[in-house]
């Protein structure tokens, strides 16, 4: 098999393993309860008001369709491939969780 072939099955399976556990987080929170929780433990938010869940969940829905940035995980992108695993480990993930931030933090007015 042609190594250019090889690298790119690699750089797409990393893609692929990104992007699955991105899409794990989301389902996580999108359930309500798991939501609030994140709110008030991270932001100090004790109430979340059902349209805020509402648009949020609307938000990481889109997310959820939507690719990986490449751009902006190469950090792990290349910690993949430089450890030549798949598995994103506990604090691996931080890029994931920023990620997901972004949209958190407009619901937090």
């Amino acid at each position: 098999m042609d190594q250019t072939l090889l690298e790119q099955q690699k750089a797409d399976t990393v893609l692929e393993s990104i992007l699955i556990a991105r899409n794990d987080l989301i389902k996580d929170f999108l359930d309500e309860r798991h939501l609030r929780a994140h709110f008030t433990s991270r932001f100090s938010i004790q109430e979340l008001s059902n349209r805020k869940v509402e648009f949020i969940k609307k938000a990481l829905k889109k997310k959820l369709n939507e690719p990986i940035d490449e751009k902006y995980y190469e950090p792990l992108i290349a910690d993949l491939r430089d450890n030549g695993t798949l598995e994103i480990l506990e604090g691996e993930d931080q890029l994931i969780h920023k990620d997901l931030e972004m949209i958190f933090r407009n619901y937090t007015f």
